[in-house]
């Protein structure tokens, strides 16, 4: 690749004609598509996969723009689209940086090495990031609130700029976000740092969570949306939807307001954007001077010593220290670890705080550490191999799996207990306690199973560099491989919940805290099912999980 360059005027006789402008935007974007293509060519059931995600968001996003059509003589419709925009740009800033898409061709440190220029550079990275379900799910959400607030012959004009503009400011946001924290998060500290953002975000999001209940609460309806929407509208892009607003209600002085912020705030962002890029690509990294970094082997040695005295010898052993060495010293395991573990507290104490919690929301606890289980090769990223070097038969494979899920299981129970009870203390009611620890512990045990299956099935790798939990064409295999676990373990709690439904309709509370033991029980018994059942799907497809996981 090679960036434009203005030919001379005139070409000296017998000299080389010059080079024709070439333009980066196809090459990046057909570069997309190759990735994406190869990414599916690997095995049908992938391609599948992402057919089948990709017809889920097409249809969540044709319902949503459906009913942000029903919604256009509705009052107060101005404020809804306000805060779609808002969140909308808000949701494009901070999802590159925890739940990125995996695209190679968007990561500036891949084009370092390359004669590229920043200002072609962006220009062509901003029309490629167009392509993609992202966008599409966006331009949907975009569309639909221009069109339930635009009446009116100068508002649809306006409508149509603001959707152009909205969507390259998200776009713009997210690349430039993500240019500007690459060096943060491939470094091991920075990685180590994005932990503690996760943990802000996921409280963020406990927080939407109470002001929506309080919003939608009140039985105002839209209206409710108004002091919100008023602080919203003067921060593009929503700005730019609001001028629509103003443009349907005749201020077009206002509309024009609205459209001039945003297109600042684009113009803004792309100037960002291309010095943090500039100085990406020029400046030096630890991949260019010699970097050292202090070993903490000896600062870990004396107290991995003591916990691997308590566990058992030979693989079983070996397996959970290698996850707890994963979870303390791997940035991307340790995320998830700490934001599974902060959340799962997080869901009853924001319960508690609102006055009308429920001790049930301790479900979360192992609904989130369950997930732990899932993908579990991926996480051994390209160091798989050496464990698929020790896997000769599904005896092997069955005290691997065993193993992960005892790991996952010195953390999981103890910290359910300690949610369980503090729920029960804060929330009450104390006669609950046994019937939800024991689907606690249930549901705990048919995540892990369903982890196990998925593991097997379903896996994906995890690049150990980047911003990126999944390779490029693997996104719809992650997806689909956690959602659908969910979907299975909540088949596999259904006959503790049935007999938890029966004891109560039939008026035996003095028989609920068997539900205790038995779900203790349930618990185990599902687990060991779910890796006696993946076992041999792991010992027989271990190529192809080779494969899929090394692809980062």
């Amino acid at each position: 690749m090679s960036t434009s360059r203005t030919a001379p005027a005139r070409t000296p006789a017998g000299a080389p004609a010059a080079a024709p402008s070439v333009s980066l935007t196809p090459i990046l974007v057909r570069l997309k598509l190759s990735l994406l293509r190869n990414g599916l060519r690997q095995s049908s059931g992938r391609t599948a996969v992402y057919v089948a995600s990709l017809v889920v968001s097409l249809l969540f996003a044709a319902g949503i723009l459906a009913g942000l059509i029903a919604l256009r003589n509705v009052g107060h419709a101005g404020a809804l689209g306000v805060l779609v925009a808002g969140v909308l740009a808000l949701g494009w800033a901070a999802m590159p940086l925890f739940y990125p898409s995996g695209d190679e061709t968007l990561d500036p440190t891949r084009l370092v090495m390359l004669p590229l220029r920043p200002r072609p550079l962006i220009t062509s990275l901003l029309l490629a990031s167009l392509v993609g379900i992202g966008p599409v799910f966006t331009l949907a959400l975009v569309v639909g609130s221009v069109i339930m607030l635009a009446h009116g012959a100068a508002a649809t004009v306006v409508g149509v700029l603001a959707v152009v503009l909205v969507v390259l400011v998200c776009v713009a946001l997210a690349r430039a976000v993500a240019t500007a924290n690459v060096r943060l998060l491939t470094s091991r500290r920075g990685r180590d740092l994005a932990v503690l953002s996760g943990l802000f975000v996921a409280i963020g999001a406990q927080g939407v969570n109470i002001g929506a209940q309080k919003l939608f609460g009140s039985g105002a309806g839209l209206s409710a949306l108004e002091p919100a929407a008023g602080i919203v509208r003067w921060v593009p892009p929503a700005s730019a939807m609001d001028a629509v607003r103003a443009a349907s209600e005749g201020s077009y002085g206002r509309a024009a307001l609205g459209l001039a912020l945003t297109a600042v705030a684009l113009v803004l962002l792309l100037w960002w954007w291309q010095r943090t890029l500039t100085t990406v690509m020029t400046s030096p990294d630890s991949s260019t001077l010699q970097a050292v970094e202090k070993d903490s082997a000896r600062k870990q040695r004396s107290s991995e010593g003591g916990l691997q005295r308590l566990l058992p010898d030979g693989r079983t052993g070996t397996v959970v220290l290698r996850m707890m060495r994963y979870a303390w010293r791997d940035p991307k395991s340790k995320m998830a670890w700490a934001t599974a573990l902060g959340v799962g507290l997080l869901v009853p104490v924001v319960s508690a705080l609102q006055g009308g919690g429920s001790i049930y929301t301790a479900f979360s606890a192992s609904a989130l550490l369950g997930m732990q289980m899932y993908n579990q090769f991926g996480q051994d990223t390209s160091a798989f191999w050496m464990v698929a070097s020790t896997i000769s038969s599904p005896r092997d494979a069955y005290v691997e799996l065993r193993a992960r899920a005892l790991g996952l299981a010195l953390i999981g129970v103890p910290f359910v207990t300690v949610v369980v009870v503090g729920a029960a203390a804060f929330l009450g009611p104390w006669s609950a306690f046994a019937d939800v620890y024991g689907m606690s512990l249930a549901l705990l045990g048919a995540m892990v199973a369903t982890g196990a299956l998925a593991s097997a099935q379903f896996p994906y790798s995890i690049p150990s560099e980047g911003n990126k939990n999944f390779a490029p064409g693997q996104g719809a295999i992650a997806w689909f491989s956690l959602f659908g676990g969910m979907l299975a373990s909540a088949v596999f709690v259904a006959p503790m919940l049935g007999l938890l439904v029966w004891l109560h309709v039939a008026g035996l509370h003095g028989l609920l805290w068997v539900l205790l033991p038995v779900g203790a029980a349930y618990g185990v018994g599902v687990a060991v099912l779910g890796m006696r059942v993946a076992a041999p799907r792991v010992a027989a497809r271990l190529p192809e999980i080779l494969t899929a996981v090394s692809k980062g």
